[in-house]
């Protein structure tokens, strides 16, 4: 371990000797740890990140002056639309993601953030459950739609595929990571809903009532959670399916242990976890405004994870990519976490990017309207990049195309396809081209006392990169605009939130669940026996007549389809007032297929 006497010559080098101001209060415990910390800073490093931190706050904020003129949108022939392509064109997309998939060479890097804490909740947004009657949480939807898409490839192509999921969560253990170092090594049973694979003899006895008489599946898919025997279609997981592709999730120090512990309690969602990947991204210090390092606590400095963009260095501290290769992975799904719709490794995307010969690409949303705060997928001075909505004058953002859309409507969703060579190139040439961006925050801090102070108005900086950055770097650079109500529903803000809420993530899956149900050839009927209305387009924020899940072990993408001639049973929710009110009633409906 690094000395005292080591460590303040050190912060002295960088300016930043006021770290140590309450080290003859510390008792040993204490000054160990924040030695630790602060062993792993390089002076230079600091100095220029306080530097920069500094200067770029203090740079007159809003849009460059002269940016409406170097805006262009994308051309046409870098964008495809699922929606409106014709049904050949989506058809050999599909079937290229499935081949790629089904040769191993398909992973997803799931960006697994920080904590909740918008959400009201002190553990990692991925275990986040909001409300759906079947009590998952979205690293068990996201875990079995990797199955399922697995088992789709295998099916197709006869073969057994990997699909790795690496996954990069971002809190900081004692003597957290500073900047450029690279990180230190490192009941009871509730029954879930969900139509799975049983077969219709072994249909649950369901009666009115929110207590229904549960069949318990004698080999429960998730540690903790047995569920009811339902039957299934033709695509439903059977014994000796493929094995899913390898996941990556990156984590920050403080998500990794949180994240890591959840995954081994729910025995990885039946994935291998040799094909789990979990790694860190590093932290940086908060500064304040006139680039002073902030203590949090008298022996612990105040850090923050860089970003989804330190993605970058993550790969390159933990040789992510070259575990990739060893794996055979050439081509990277790259997706965050809140999006309760994600398709990993969607099939689609990763063809029309292959097809496209494209070395980065973006899945995109059509702007709901002008001024909705999301960032635009377009060209500045010719390259790819994202603008945020903050940037784009309101003049510019009302801009029609001569079809009557909107000009620049390409709304990112951070849902980004790479090659493995983009990432390595971008890891060894471009990663220090990117540019920090700014994000003035209310930071805790010690004062001079040593009292701790929880600020009521911004008084830090905390320095970020963004994963869409390196979109400038793209030789060939593609976008594919997908439909919002079928792949887009971010989870952000607590309830009462109208917007990116647990209420509105839950509807936009129920409702798409029911969607495709109709799509399917079924009909409900309501305790009374009644049939309930068809209602194939509902308002914007209106909720399904009936509520029914559909395991993403059954359907990925709505392939629902009726395999006998007989009943299949959802539990159903019926109602007389608003989702979520106590008042609501759980009924028996009747879902005929086919």
């Amino acid at each position: 371990m690094a000395s005292e006497q080591d460590v303040r010559a050190r912060l002295q080098r960088a300016g930043q000797e006021h770290l140590l101001r309450f080290w003859a209060e510390l008792a040993p415990e204490p000054r160990a740890a924040l030695l630790a910390e602060l062993a792993l800073l390089e002076p230079e490093a600091l100095l220029e990140h306080c530097r920069r931190a500094a200067e770029a706050c203090a740079r007159p904020h809003g849009p460059p002056p002269d940016l409406a003129a170097r805006l262009r949108p994308l051309p046409p022939e870098r964008v495809g639309r699922a929606s409106r392509s014709d049904p050949e064109t989506r058809r050999r997309w599909e079937e290229e993601g499935f081949r790629q998939i089904s040769l191993n060479k398909v992973a997803v890097l799931l960006l697994a953030g920080g904590q909740g804490t918008r959400l009201g909740v002190t553990y990692p947004k991925g275990m986040y459950r909001v409300g759906l009657p079947s009590r998952k949480t979205l690293y068990q939807l996201q875990a079995e739609r990797i199955r399922r898409v697995e088992q789709l490839a295998g099916e197709r192509h006869g073969t057994r595929c990997t699909v790795p999921w690496c996954v990069l969560p971002a809190l900081p253990r004692p003597g957290g990571t500073l900047p450029h170092a690279p990180p230190q090594p490192r009941s009871r049973r509730e029954p879930q809903l969900r139509l799975d694979r049983d077969i219709a003899q072994n249909r649950p006895k369901m009666g009115p009532g929110p207590s229904p008489n549960w069949t318990l599946d004698p080999e429960p898919r998730c540690r903790f959670w047995s569920e009811p025997r339902l039957p299934a279609g033709p695509g439903a997981l059977a014994a000796g399916s493929p094995r899913l592709p390898c996941r990556y999730v990156m984590t920050s120090e403080f998500t990794l242990g949180p994240t890591a512990k959840f995954f081994r309690e729910h025995n990885f969602f039946h994935l291998d976890p040799a094909n789990v990947v979990m790694f860190e991204q590093r932290l940086l210090p908060a500064v304040t405004f006139d680039g002073k390092v902030i203590l949090e606590r008298k022996d612990k400095v105040a850090m923050a994870p860089d970003g989804n963009g330190g993605l970058y260095c993550a790969l390159e501290d933990h040789k992510i990519l070259e575990d990739m290769e060893r794996r055979g992975v050439e081509f990277v799904h790259v997706y965050c976490v809140d999006n309760i719709l994600v398709r990993l490794a969607d099939p689609v995307f990763i063809g029309f990017c292959v097809l496209q010969g494209a070395d980065c690409g973006a899945k995109v949303v059509e702007k709901a309207y002008p001024e909705e705060p999301v960032g635009v997928v377009c060209q500045v001075d010719g390259v790819p990049q994202v603008v945020e909505y903050s940037e784009i004058s309101p003049e510019t953002a009302q801009l029609r195309a001569s079809d009557g859309s909107l000009l620049y409507n390409a709304g990112n969703i951070c849902n980004h396809f790479f090659t493995r060579s983009f990432l390595k190139a971008v890891t060894r040439e471009f990663e220090p081209l990117l540019k920090p961006h700014v994000a003035v925050k209310k930071v805790p801090y010690v004062d001079e006392e040593g009292n701790l102070v929880k600020p009521l108005k911004p008084n830090g900086i905390k320095m970020e990169k963004f994963v869409f950055d390196v979109f400038r770097f793209a030789k060939n650079f593609a976008a594919l605009e997908v439909l919002r109500e079928e792949e887009f529903s971010p989870l952000k803000n607590a309830e009462p939130a109208d917007r990116d809420s647990p209420r509105t993530a839950r509807r936009a899956l129920l409702t798409q669940h029911y969607r495709w149900a109709l799509r399917a050839g079924a009909r409900f009927l309501d305790a009374h026996g009644a049939w309930l209305p068809e209602l194939p387009s509902l308002p914007p924020n209106g909720d399904p007549p009936a509520i029914c899940e559909i395991s993403p072990l059954v359907s990925y993408s709505g392939e629902v389809r009726a395999a006998h001639p007989y009943l299949w049973l959802f539990w159903s929710q019926v109602w007389n007032t608003i989702w979520g009110e106590v008042a609501a009633r759980v009924e028996t409906a009747q879902l005929y297929l086919g």
